[in-house]
């Protein structure tokens, strides 16, 4: 063993307890524990600044440990009291079922697909193509005004059938089990 390790582990032997109970006076257990072990191991890799009386030193370096982990610990605790909030809110905090956004889009596409060509080109020509009712206008070959009352309306038949759709779906579930059930 060198010097230095022969040095490292005498420091270590004689001022763990003190360092562990400096942290545990401050945070909770587990947490004193890691910023012991990590005042340590600043300790071993900086072990030419440690001064002829270490416990000073070492208990700076606990306090900086003891100072992120403090600030760790709120953000967990901001974090955990916006989930509870979402919760509360009925917010999903989860990712949606990925089937759910697959099945969702294939009932708009339908809804879509039994639209006009003129009600689905201008629908499509926002939702997909990102375009501006300007771009609209140039592209289907009218005036802006005439393109926003296109677009309001096609938008308006489109979600009058996808809400017939939910009607629909609604009314065969109901049905089914009453139906089963003679």
């Amino acid at each position: 063993m060198t010097c230095d390790q022969e040095r490292f582990v005498a420091l270590y032997r004689r001022h763990y307890d003190d360092v562990l109970r400096y942290a545990r006076r401050r945070i909770d257990e587990e947490s004193a524990r890691d910023v012991t072990a990590e005042t340590f191991l600043v300790a071993l890799r900086r072990s030419s600044a440690v001064p002829a009386e270490p416990l000073p030193w070492l208990y700076g370096e606990a306090r900086r440990m003891v100072a992120n982990a403090q600030r760790t610990q709120r953000r967990a605790g901001r974090l955990d009291a916006r989930l509870y909030a979402a919760a509360l809110a009925g917010v999903p905090t989860a990712q949606p079922d990925p089937a759910d956004e697959v099945g969702e889009r294939l009932r708009i596409q339908q809804a879509l697909a039994r639209r006009s060509p003129r009600d689905q080109e201008v629908i499509q020509l926002v939702a997909w193509e990102w375009l501006d009712i300007n771009d609209v206008a140039r592209v289907v070959g009218c005036s802006p005004a005439a393109a926003t009352v296109r677009m309001h309306r096609a938008r308006r038949r489109l979600a009058r059938a996808l809400e017939d759709s939910d009607l629909g779906r609604s009314r065969t579930a109901r049905v089914r089990p009453a139906a089963q059930r003679t």
